[in-house]
């Protein structure tokens, strides 16, 4: 039996300078975890428009079922405006008021949280109250030995203290970058260094695992008490969409087949690099980085 990966939240198109690149989270996400043999399913929700329906097209076209994504008559398919940096860091501009902020639920997608291995979720996509409920919902629905990953995503203003700390209470993982430490440390008062911050949370909200992305200088991991420190890989840079995602993916997929800490950092880190040297977020991968965990 795969693995079974549940992912809910926005599903857009990153408007970059290059074109239109299939995004969101979730779509990035369950895109690399299926790649790597799992069963993954997007709960979401497009408009009733050709940006909707190509969204449809492109999910089924890289393997992925599209059942759990509602389509929306009277809002548009979510778009966000990207500008790459000198860098290759990505500036962000979220629209509103559009289809993924008006997720509903079905009973499949409430059949399959419940078998679930793993469920992904952010802040993006609680800014609105109707996806808010849903993936709490969702998220409650999965079993207690399910891995409940909040992957932070702090967008401009599509956050509050209560939704995040509502989020790492449901939560048993956590995903963040070096970007969002910092806030989550004023939200809540945690003193110290990277690694200090990271247990407090941990301690805080009974966290399992925490992966912490620090862009080039790689990735700090804890689980169950056990750190792990990858100094990052080099890359050619293109852009960065996306590779977050992707660090996510292999991050998950390592913890369920119970994989070393060490082995998994490498293995995150190795996914993120190549997903940096390619444009957009679900570039075909080679070979050796389609590793079936299953």
């Amino acid at each position: 039996m795969p693995i079974k990966i549940l992912a809910i939240g926005e599903l857009l198109w990153d408007l970059l300078p290059t074109g239109k690149q299939l995004g969101g989270a979730p779509a990035n996400f369950a895109y690399h975890t299926h790649a790597r043999g799992a069963d993954a399913r997007v709960v979401s929700c497009v408009g009733n428009d050709p940006l909707g329906r190509a969204i449809l097209a492109d999910l089924a076209a890289l393997g992925l079922p599209t059942e759990g994504v509602g389509v929306s008559a009277t809002v548009p398919t979510g778009t966000v405006t990207v500008e790459i940096g000198a860098d290759g860091q990505p500036q962000f501009t979220v629209h509103e008021n559009v289809a993924w902020d008006h997720i509903r639920l079905t009973p499949a997608a409430l059949d399959f949280a419940a078998q679930a291995d793993a469920i992904c979720f952010g802040s993006l996509a609680q800014r609105c109250e109707t996806s808010r409920a849903a993936i709490r919902r969702l998220v409650s629905h999965t079993p207690a030995t399910a891995l409940r990953v909040f992957d932070i995503n702090l967008r401009q203003r599509f956050y509050t203290p209560e939704i995040i700390a509502t989020a790492l209470t449901l939560a048993n993982a956590l995903k963040l970058n070096d970007a969002e430490l910092p806030v989550l440390a004023a939200m809540f008062g945690l003193a110290g260094d990277a690694r200090a911050q990271l247990a407090a949370l941990a301690t805080k909200f009974d966290l399992h695992a925490i992966a912490l992305t620090r862009g080039a200088h790689g990735s700090l991991l804890l689980a169950a008490g056990v750190w792990s420190e990858h100094a990052g890989l080099p890359a050619k840079v293109v852009d960065t969409v996306g590779a977050g995602d992707a660090f996510t993916a292999a991050w998950i997929m390592g913890l369920l087949a119970r994989q070393p800490l060490d082995e998994i950092n490498g293995s995150a880190n190795e996914l993120a690099a190549f997903v940096c040297s390619q444009p957009g977020a679900t570039p075909p991968l080679p070979e050796n980085l389609k590793e079936c965990l299953v």
